[in-house]
């Protein structure tokens, strides 16, 4: 479970990127200075390291997508092309698995 100061980190960082403003330590300080939270003062930094290089609007937008699963809006393209190279994939294992069959070939049986 998430704490308070947690909560309202994450919180003022929706606040920032909604309003299109660069997520940092003291600007997430500030607002939640303006909604009179206390927090240990490493929370805000914390999360603006955490956030940096990171699009928030993509990550909340493609949460349930899933890892590496296409996002749905360009999904079917991606789809097609994956398909050969799942069947490819297939095909090698098949190609791997033909040797490990060659337990017979050993001259005795398990009941002789």
């Amino acid at each position: 479970m998430a704490s308070k100061a947690e909560l309202a980190c994450v919180y003022s960082s929706l606040i920032l990127v909604d309003d299109d403003v660069a997520v940092t330590g003291e600007k997430i300080s500030t607002i939640l200075k303006a909604a009179n939270v206390d927090v240990e003062p490493y929370w805000p930094g914390l999360f603006a390291k955490a956030l940096e290089g990171v699009n928030v609007r993509d990550l909340i937008t493609n949460i349930g997508s899933g890892v590496g699963a296409a996002p749905a809006a360009g999904g079917a393209p991606a789809a097609a092309a994956a398909a050969p190279a799942a069947e490819a994939a297939k095909e090698e294992k098949k190609k791997e698995e033909e040797p490990e069959e060659s337990d017979d070939d050993m001259g005795f049986g398990l009941f002789d």
